[in-house]
């Protein structure tokens, strides 16, 4: 699709400066650290996984849009077995690709390995629109490995993966938010999607509390597969975001880095 990656861009700044504003007017909890390092750290990190995945690339030359579009022009996948119109497509697209980065996301906390490069995002102590954008470089290219052979099983239309791609970064942003939904408001959006109030619990530092609300965007395979915490039991006022152990190192950029190979 011509301009897709301009559009992903403008969607995603855009999302990002709403939720950012919408924070700093009505914050759902008081922050303990600065934004100023805070920020610097998780959007430094986001610049480090962009130049990973083009790095990656030239490894692996097909993302996953660029998967989606050579399956297509290779009749790979099962999507290419059955005759469905294209709103079907891309609706179960959006619905297997979300299922699978749930699976995803509930193997990382519990594959060792694979939680030690996790956990950086786990680390911050506080949670906010930044917050969606703090992952190791290596889970992301893990994670964009897992999506590509995706594809190529599948065999979804570039459509569908555009779509996906924008409710995935779009919705991981407000979940991660910091800001206050009116309860009755919550109640109705998390029938179907992560909110905010869901997705804090899955930071809580509580080993029993941060593994479950493992979705980014539909909030029914948490249900479905028992994994689904309403609230966090001290409340979200008084709930400890973060890891066990709490202290400001997780703000610094070369100590989130190489997170995943201390001894803690």
């Amino acid at each position: 699709m011509e301009h897709e990656m301009l559009i992903r861009l403008v969607v995603f700044l855009g999302l990002f400066a709403l939720f950012a504003l919408v924070e700093a007017a009505a914050p759902r909890r008081a922050l303990l650290q600065t934004r100023k390092q805070r920020w610097f750290t998780n959007w430094s990190i986001v610049v480090i996984d962009t130049l990973t995945l083009r790095a990656l690339a030239f490894a692996m030359p097909l993302l996953a849009v660029g998967a989606a579009m050579d399956a297509q022009m290779q009749g790979f996948g099962l999507l290419h077995l059955i005759e469905v119109p294209m709103w079907l497509a891309v609706t179960l697209t959006i619905l297997l690709f979300d299922f699978a980065i749930w699976a995803q996301h509930l193997i990382t906390h519990k594959i060792p390995l694979l939680w030690r490069f996790h956990r950086v995002h786990h680390a911050d102590r506080d949670i906010d629109v930044t917050t969606a954008i703090r992952f190791h470089p290596v889970e992301i290219a893990v994670s964009m490995v897992f999506k590509v052979g995706l594809v190529y099983l599948l065999g979804p239309p570039v459509m569908g993966i555009i779509v996906f791609e924008i409710i995935l970064n779009g919705t991981a942003m407000f979940n991660h938010a910091n800001i206050r939904l009116p309860l009755g408001v919550d109640a109705v959006l998390r029938r179907i999607l992560v909110t905010p109030d869901m997705h804090r619990v899955h930071h809580s530092d509580l080993r029993q509390e941060h593994d479950s609300n493992y979705g980014f965007a539909l909030s029914i395979w948490d249900r479905i597969f028992g994994t689904y915490i309403a609230q966090p039991g001290k409340g979200h006022d008084d709930m400890t975001i973060g890891l066990r152990w709490q202290d400001d190192k997780p703000s610094k950029l070369g100590w989130s880095l190489w997170l995943p190979f201390r001894k803690l």
